[in-house]
């Protein structure tokens, strides 16, 4: 199953804290929730899901989270035919109750989807042709992006604080999942990794950079993750969008490190310059005398 909306009902029996779920998706991107159902699932391990809130709550029903399967159905208590069976899921996007996408609008989106009471909490699987359709509306009408603020260091007052908007498209937590699952999280251009060097703490911490600037995308353009995105460390992506015109391209940024005298994520240090230059004598050899004939 490529796709799959799980009915979620505020007042029912599975119940979780959901603002606070919130609160750690906005600051992290991510939560981590189990969730159970009376049957076993039809998804495996990768499957996209959706999250519909029902039921009679005052905040009414639509589309109001995305994220994916992180395991294969299993039961609490295995072999009891009474125990729940459940998967893991990764929310990285949620938005509070009261805000979600309504169904007037959903059912424009993607028509062949029965929203309404009709998915339950075990879920239903989304049609492959609907699957844009839904991607897109999410893309138009869920979390708003996030404004970084830059404040220079001291005290400011209030007006020197500006906000950089972000587009949607731009941090598009699918595409980024896409990319980094394809290419690896090392930078394309010089080798950085984060984990590597920081462990756990680093991990998440590579920017995606499009090969393409978006502004220069029409409006009807299908992203490509793999072919459209790449890794690149924050020195790196501020590198390639430090000139004036068009970005510069991953080989452009690996030809700058290799003329100023880096490797791919080191140094070369004059240690290393002096190895290198011992090396290249010994394999030239020493130089060769010719003797003049005698006459």
């Amino acid at each position: 199953m490529a796709a799959v909306i799980l009915g979620w009902n505020p007042t029912g029996s599975g119940r979780w804290d959901y603002r606070d779920a919130v609160d750690l998706v906005a600051e992290s991107g991510r939560f981590l929730q189990r969730w159970s159902a009376d049957q076993p699932l039809n998804v495996t391990a990768g499957t996209e899901a959706w999250l519909f809130v029902q039921g009679s709550s005052d905040a009414g029903t639509g589309l109001i989270g995305h994220g994916v399967v992180m395991s294969e159905p299993y039961q609490t208590l295995p072999g009891d035919s009474a125990a729940e069976w459940h998967v893991s899921i990764l929310f990285d996007a949620l938005l509070p109750l009261g805000e979600q996408v309504r169904q007037d609008a959903l059912r424009a989106a993607a028509a062949g989807i029965p929203w309404g009471e009709a998915i339950q909490r075990p879920g239903v699987a989304v049609p492959g042709h609907e699957e844009p359709g839904l991607r897109r509306l999410w893309r138009d009408l869920g979390p708003a992006a996030t404004g970084f603020p830059h404040v220079v260091s001291g005290t400011c007052p209030p007006d020197t604080v500006s906000t950089l908007d972000v587009n949607r498209y731009e941090r598009n937590p699918d595409a980024r999942r896409v990319c980094l699952a394809f290419h690896g999280t090392s930078c394309a251009a010089c080798g950085f990794s984060f984990e590597v060097f920081y462990g756990d703490a680093g991990s998440g911490s590579i920017d995606v950079h499009h090969v393409v600037p978006p502004e220069l995308l029409g409006s009807g353009y299908q992203l490509d993750p793999v072919a459209d995105l790449v890794p690149l460390c924050p020195n790196c992506h501020s590198l390639a969008h430090s000139s004036a015109g068009p970005p510069r391209t991953v080989s452009e940024l690996r030809h700058i490190i290799s003329a100023s005298g880096h490797l791919r994520g080191q140094v070369v240090s004059d240690l290393a310059l002096q190895a290198q230059d011992d090396a290249r004598r010994i394999l030239e050899g020493p130089p060769v005398h010719r003797q003049e004939p005698r006459r």
